[in-house]
């Protein structure tokens, strides 16, 4: 591995100079990273960052919708009052689809704005991090799917250790959730974090190679010329909802 891989951990500098962009909805190439909760989702996408890849964070843009001052805190506040969000969301399935409605909207909104911008830097390539890109569709909008996947008994082990919670704590929180093994029929790329950091850097090396070829030069074109990113994005939307509606059964499918 070049030396350029070595320090992960801190945001450094990537010298290939890579701006990667989207045949969905932009001249940028648009990435959507996923994986489950403790299968390593965060490492690979600091990982990303740190190789200057521009990383539009969905938790992090929840957070910012629902600031103060904000449409979305305003709707949240009329609607569940002083009720705490985390009872909202592990207890009761009907007040988590309506807590749903108000902030997804509002972070796709978000997302798209950023991937606006990431357009008009010039980026080659821009990754979306959403924890429920599957589960929200989102997944359909994004040029690349790539999974960060392990193994459900390692992702159990993993939850635990980070949590310091039981077995039968961890075991309902991943129930709770798609089963990573459900999320990966939905990729373009795995990312197997089943292994040491090391290994997770070389796959995240070669995920990039990857994703700098299938970008291929025509998003230079786009950027300058606005109406064939228009038009290749139509046609690709197409043609992958096809594609993916073939080989992909519904969620929650046997």
């Amino acid at each position: 591995m070049s030396s350029n891989f070595k320090v992960w951990s801190k945001f450094g500098v990537y010298d290939w100079k890579r701006r990667l962009s989207s045949a969905q909805t932009s001249a940028c190439f648009v990435v959507g990273l996923t994986g489950g909760i403790a299968t390593g989702k965060s490492t690979v996408s600091s990982l990303f960052k740190s190789q200057q890849i521009p990383v539009i964070d969905a938790d992090v843009l929840a957070r910012e919708v629902v600031q103060p001052g904000t449409k979305g805190l305003a709707q949240i506040v009329a609607y569940f009052g002083s009720e705490k969000l985390g009872t909202i969301i592990f207890n009761n399935e009907a007040k988590r689809k309506k807590l749903n409605s108000i902030i997804h909207p509002a972070v796709s909104r978000a997302i798209l704005s950023n991937v606006f911008w990431c357009w008009l830097r010039g980026e080659k390539l821009c990754v979306v991090d959403v924890p429920l890109l599957i589960e929200g569709g989102l997944w359909k909008w994004m040029g690349k799917v790539v999974v960060v996947y392990c193994s459900a008994d390692i992702q159990l082990q993993r939850l635990m250790k980070r949590d310091k919670s039981s077995r039968e704590d961890a075991s309902a929180r991943l129930n709770s959730q798609l089963p990573i093994a459900q999320k990966v029929e939905y990729a373009d790329i795995i990312v197997d974090n089943s292994g040491s950091l090391q290994d997770l850097e070389q796959q995240v090396h070669s995920c990039l190679l990857k994703l700098e070829r299938m970008a291929g030069w025509s998003w230079r074109l786009k950027w300058v010329f606005p109406p064939f990113a228009l038009i290749s994005a139509l046609w690709t939307l197409g043609w992958r909802s096809v594609k993916r509606s073939q080989r992909r059964r519904p969620l929650g499918g046997g």
